[in-house]
């Protein structure tokens, strides 16, 4: 396969792991007129982690399992970058609207760049700075349309979603390197499991509404589960391996976008001036904020983060940067 064919493959895999993503939002808002959102979260992730246990049995080439002390971490990832983050999603959209959520998400990039920054202590170019208070001012224009629009159940719904993005941007640094050695399908599968028990646990708060679901619900459930669970994930790391992770980013910045017309398509939405102009400076700050500006000759300074357990005479290296 050459070169030119390979790059078009990762593309469009990075876009429909972006429209399978963005669709979320809007399928999401629909189920929960019927289920809770602990109860979504379990039953989506449990139905996921079945898939991808099935996945790994059948791999012609398996991959060793990570040892005890770094299948913890492995572990501690998905509880916070699944349980954690998919709770706060949930009730955020419940609370909030399909369109919001899909605005407010083109923050996260950037709130995972500064968390990184944070944990490697490294200088933010002034390029970024910008970015940040772009998008920033972006998303405070989403989230007070949002409580002139919904009153108060609305503006907790948004903040719950920028906590969410914190949530995931401490999820994307730990995932990185707990995953280290592992591919794309092992890691998934183990912080899958992982996230799946958290939900299973947490849902139990909901047990006394729990009813069999009807068959337009159990069918966007499971939409949740393949499409968006393990499909999206798949195709995201499919395309991330082929390209560096910022032309990624970039593509996953069509997330809000397909989110809001799914968010008007699916739900029947009305979205208003206020919002539009909202994400359109939020897009225009997580672009500005992904712009690298390199001198000729010059190569970016690596710094590592030690994790413990880890061999430091040959480090694997890990290209998984999960996003939404």
């Amino acid at each position: 396969m050459d070169e030119r064919r390979t790059r078009i493959l990762a593309i469009c895999s990075i876009v429909a792991a972006a429209l399978f993503w963005s669709s979320s939002y809007a399928v999401t808002k629909q189920v929960l007129a019927d289920v809770g959102p602990l109860t979504i979260g379990a039953i989506r992730f449990t139905l996921a982690a079945v898939l991808l246990a099935i996945m790994v049995r059948i791999r012609r080439n398996p991959v060793a399992r990570p040892d005890a002390r770094l299948r913890r971490m492995i572990y501690l990832s998905g509880v916070l970058g699944i349980t954690v983050y998919f709770v706060l999603e949930n009730i955020g959209v419940e609370l909030s609207t399909a369109s919001d959520a899909s605005l407010i998400v083109a923050t996260y990039p950037l709130m995972t760049m500064l968390v990184e920054l944070a944990v490697f202590r490294a200088g933010m170019p002034p390029l970024r700075v910008g970015g940040v208070l772009l998008a920033t001012a972006g998303a405070f224009l989403v989230v007070r349309n949002g409580a002139e629009v919904g009153g108060s159940g609305r503006w907790f719904g948004d903040v719950l979603l920028l906590l969410g993005g914190l949530v995931w941007a401490g999820y994307n640094v730990l995932g990185k390197y707990a995953g280290r050695g592992q591919d794309a399908v092992n890691l998934t599968y183990y912080q899958t499991v992982a996230g799946a028990t958290g939900f299973l646990l947490a849902s139990l708060v909901e047990i006394r509404d729990w009813r069999v679901p009807d068959a337009t619900t159990s069918a966007l459930l499971a939409y949740l589960a393949v499409a968006c669970s393990v499909g999206g994930f798949l195709l995201y790391n499919y395309g991330l391996r082929r390209m560096t992770s910022s032309v990624a980013v970039n593509i996953l910045n069509l997330v809000p976008v397909f989110g809001v017309l799914g968010a008007v398509g699916i739900n029947g939405e009305t979205v208003r001036l206020g919002q539009v102009f909202g994400g359109v400076i939020i897009v225009a700050g997580v672009t500005v904020g992904l712009i690298e500006r390199r001198t000729p000759g010059a190569r970016p300074a690596r710094r590592r983060l030690r994790v413990p357990g880890a061999s430091t005479r040959s480090p694997a290296r890990s290209s998984v940067d999960l996003t939404l």
